[in-house]
């Protein structure tokens, strides 16, 4: 059954299998499949773009947790059921359409927050490291088992956790399907901060609210720089020039230096 929840004073959508809270301008969205692990369907990634594109353009909106509905699981994978049939043409639209969902989020010009409680597996680890950071509970699991099915990852898998922890404990990783915990996701730099479950929603608010006082339009910058390190098609560099450049003729940028000279705290958002 469809549910309906308020996005944001002027606005609601109705989704079937997320839930999103808008809450001190933080929209938190939730995947609400718990009964199934949380695993990703096509519908639901199709709505977590949706509501990662409509949150984009809000301007009520700061900042973007993803989540998992209850204790055990953000995201355990993929639903195997759903594409067990499929042949190849069928598999390879189901990548691209994942790789079109993940590049959503980590194109994103605003904030976003794995807040990882429980088991990130498969499709669920892909969505955690296509946030821009991830806070994980205590009790979390990371892990990229597709090998155990006779697949690959297929939502950017292979290319984000080798660009997290590096080539020789990705691959490791990907070709074994273990799991590691939270601390060790930690430790190999997969995750900024492990909690416990019930400091997980305070840490990453406590993060966003950081954040939320710098200048918007140079954190975008930044995401986009950074991500442009990765991008075949770019040179980092240059890109860091040229929007380093382009810094001089924003509000933000007046607004920061002005703030600088008078002695008192920015106000970016007016």
């Amino acid at each position: 059954m469809a549910t309906r929840i308020i996005f944001a004073a002027k606005k609601s959508m109705v989704y079937q299998f997320i839930e999103t809270e808008l809450k001190n301008h933080y929209l938190t969205i939730s995947i609400n499949r718990e009964d199934k692990m949380n695993a990703l369907n096509s519908v639901v990634l199709r709505e977590i773009k949706m509501a990662i594109t409509v949150a984009e353009t809000n301007d009520e909106v700061f900042g973007i947790l993803i989540t998992g509905k209850g204790q055990k699981a953000f995201a355990a994978g993929a639903d195997i059921a759903e594409f067990k049939d499929f042949d190849i043409s069928e598999g390879t639209k189901l990548s691209r359409d994942g790789h079109d969902v993940m590049n959503t989020l980590e194109n994103c010009k605003k904030p976003t927050i794995a807040a990882v409680n429980g088991f990130a597996l498969g499709g669920g680890c892909e969505l955690a490291m296509a946030c821009h950071l991830r806070v994980a509970s205590s009790n979390a699991k990371f892990g990229q088992p597709e090998i155990n099915l006779g697949l690959i990852p297929g939502y950017g898998g292979t290319q984000r956790l080798v660009q997290y922890i590096g080539k020789t404990k990705a691959t490791e990783l990907l070709i074994t399907g273990d799991m590691i915990s939270a601390d060790e996701a930690f430790k190999l730099g997969l995750v900024n901060y492990v909690v416990e479950t019930d400091q997980l929603f305070d840490k990453c608010y406590e993060i966003l609210d950081k954040v939320s006082n710098k200048s918007p339009q140079a954190v975008s910058a930044i995401f986009a720089c950074v991500s442009d390190y990765f991008n075949s098609d770019k040179n980092g560099m240059n890109s860091e020039i040229e929007s380093f450049g382009k810094r001089f003729q924003t509000t933000d940028f007046i607004e920061g230096t002005n703030a600088f000279v008078e002695k008192r705290r920015a106000n970016f958002r007016k």
